[in-house]
């Protein structure tokens, strides 16, 4: 049977596979669906965010965000809202709870349950809020991508950065997103190109972060940078000699949620593209100073390469993988 018009209705709070069963459910057997996301403030993820993922996620609805200031448990108040919100009567109502059933009747509306006893996608919001690592299949990759924690490794020239950030991803067991700003000096070289502009620094900075935000909704709730946004001004300041209000904006945007700088003891190691040798020390300083400014935590790595992973993990763990946790799963 093919409804006409259906509407699925929910917090969302946030959206899991168990809600996308729901949702393909209604969209297969309706021509027009409607998903109602009901959010109140104070709410994380936000309800303009949780509809902007269920929208994502199904294209094929119609998603309508509404102030979730009503009286639960009055389904005849939600009915007429319903009524009122999609400009007429559904002709079925898609739920997987009990109150599926009062609230399609209050519609005059047929009621059709999927799955109420989370037997084919076992997932729940509240045990996903909880701890949505432990819960991280069943999240869709734009809800994975809000849940991940970030953590950049950044330096100055031959410091490390591109090593540790590599060997992190694998211990982990997740994606490492390399620097832009590297591809962008390689081709700058090969073309010949000596001088550098403000609007190529803010585009570097832009596009880290899009990666950034890309393999978040692929990693494995660890995502690894080396480098980001922030880091793009410090280089700007490096080669232009001053700051950019538009690259200070674009570098506002990027998330992480741990620092790892690595130290300037190390040997410097000419690759063909190095050409900062003598500011290396000055420019870890300006790193040491960006990062004592602002709240994310942040740790200074010395050492052999061994040391500084063995520190990194250690405060990784510390932060993210909760204790007794041998599978080294993340937290949040």
């Amino acid at each position: 049977m093919t409804f006409p018009s259906a509407v699925v209705i929910g917090k969302f709070y946030p959206p899991h596979r168990g809600h996308k069963l729901l949702i393909d459910a209604a969209l297969a057997q309706s021509r027009l669906v409607t998903v109602i996301v009901c959010g109140k403030p104070g709410e994380s993820p936000a309800g303009p965010q949780r509809a902007a993922w269920v929208q994502e996620i199904h294209p094929g609805a119609r998603v309508m965000l509404i102030d979730d200031r009503y009286d639960e448990n009055d389904t005849a108040v939600w009915a007429a809202n319903t009524i009122q919100w999609l400009g007429g009567p559904p002709q079925a109502v898609f739920t997987s709870e009990d109150y599926g059933e009062r609230y399609a009747q209050a519609l005059g509306a047929v009621h059709v349950m999927v799955d109420q006893a989370r037997d084919r996608v076992p997932c729940r919001g509240r045990l996903i809020r909880a701890d949505p690592f432990a819960h991280w299949d069943c999240l869709e990759p734009p809800v994975r991508g809000w849940y991940a924690r970030r953590i950049c490794v950044l330096g100055a020239e031959s410091t490390g950065t591109t090593t540790l950030a590599q060997a992190l991803a694998t211990h982990y067991a997740t994606l490492w997103v390399p620097e832009y700003g590297r591809e962008v000096s390689v081709r700058k070289q090969q073309c010949g190109e000596v001088n550098w502009c403000s609007q190529e620094f803010v585009d570097i900075a832009a596009e880290q972060t899009r990666r950034e935000e890309q393999a978040a909704r692929q990693c494995n709730r660890l995502i690894i940078g080396d480098t980001n946004a922030q880091a793009t001004r410090l280089w700007h300041r490096r080669y232009m000699g001053c700051e950019d209000a538009a690259l200070d904006a674009e570098a506002a945007k990027a998330r992480c949620d741990l620092y790892l700088l690595t130290g300037d003891e190390i040997p410097f190691i000419q690759d063909g593209l190095r050409d900062g040798e003598h500011l290396r020390h000055e420019m870890h300083q300006w790193f040491q100073t960006l990062l004592a400014g602002q709240s994310v935590p942040w740790l200074l790595l010395r050492g052999t390469h061994e040391e500084r992973m063995r520190q990194a993990i250690d405060r990784i763990d510390e932060l993210f993988v909760p204790r007794g946790n041998t599978s080294r799963t993340p937290r949040v």
